[in-house]
């Protein structure tokens, strides 16, 4: 029997498919499992990485990996072929079905391509205690890769308002680097 351990690792690997099959490998526990879990496994990452690179080099890791999480979720979770309007409804519908929370679309210029989104019941940070800072920095970059393979267009997404800094909703702006 080979020992997959001792294989060569290639850390450029994440894909869709990395994923497997959950549904078969979780049997009787199923596809989910309770946010504080979500949030051990993102909050201990997060200080581990802070302490290792400071904040700013792990914050530009967590908004990396969120993209790439974002462009994957978007190649296989939702249809890159319809207008605008429908494309923010599917996404507002997977975002609900999985719990990832509540979107809004509060302004989008045609023009800018510039995009105002809240995100209420957000997964990464609703009711936590109010620390006078952002925290959604992974949902920063899962925007960001949404956005980018639906327009074809490079963004940067930045958390304005969050439930850390003492608001109800987590409120995003993406705007489109040139």
């Amino acid at each position: 029997m080979e020992n997959i351990f001792m294989k060569p690792k290639n850390h450029n690997t994440f894909s869709w498919s990395s994923l497997s099959n959950i549904k078969e490998g979780r049997g009787d526990l199923g596809e989910e499992m309770p946010v504080l879990i979500y949030r051990l496994f993102q909050y201990t990452l997060v200080d581990v990485l802070n302490k290792s690179l400071g904040t700013e080099k792990a914050n530009d890791y967590i908004r990396e990996a969120g993209f790439l999480a974002g462009t994957e979720f978007t190649q296989n979770m939702l249809d890159l072929s319809v207008d605008f309007d429908t494309f923010i409804a599917n996404l507002y519908k997977a975002f609900l079905e999985l719990k990832i929370g509540i979107l809004r679309v509060e302004s989008f210029n045609e023009n800018t391509m510039e995009i105002i989104l809240t995100i209420a019941q957000d997964l990464d940070c609703s009711g936590l205690p109010i620390s006078d800072e952002t925290v959604c920095t992974y949902d920063e970059g899962v925007i960001a890769g949404i956005l980018q393979l639906y327009t074809g267009r490079t963004y940067l997404v930045r958390e304005i308002d969050c439930w850390a800094n003492g608001n109800r909703i987590c409120r995003f702006k993406g705007s489109v680097i040139e």
